[in-house]
């Protein structure tokens, strides 16, 4: 299985959050689970850092996620193209971004995110 991981499930998958259910971190662990995560989602947590919002260092993030062999997916120009095909369920260009970037890699989305949930396929809700 290929697994993209929404910001929220990345940061509470990271920081051992127990709103994370433990069958969405069994499969995350499980050896044979591709788990990618997104350029955006470090973009997005060193944003929202920067601001206040969050409390997270995204280099130290970078740096776990690499060392536990996750593997980085960049935002390439036809993920951003992607997104103008989208419902406008979510006004959120971080999710947008995700979401098109799991159609067009055949990721399956992992978030916890109702409105994201709308996009269907391939957006998994969790939690």
């Amino acid at each position: 299985m290929r697994l993209l991981l929404d910001t929220h499930v990345l940061v509470w998958c990271l920081s051992g959050d127990r709103k994370l259910p433990p069958a969405t971190a069994e499969l995350i662990r499980d050896p044979a689970t591709d788990v990618y995560f997104s350029a955006v989602s470090i973009w997005e947590v060193a944003i929202k850092s920067a601001l206040g919002k969050m409390r997270a260092d995204a280099n130290a993030m970078l740096k776990y996620l690499v060392d536990e062999g996750f593997t980085e997916l960049p935002v390439m120009a036809r993920h951003t193209v992607a997104t103008v095909a989208l419902p406008m369920h979510h006004r959120d260009p971080f999710d947008r971004l995700l979401v098109a970037q799991s159609r067009l890699e055949s990721l399956r989305l992992l978030t916890n995110d109702k409105i994201m949930a709308l996009y269907g396929e391939p957006v998994v809700l969790v939690g």
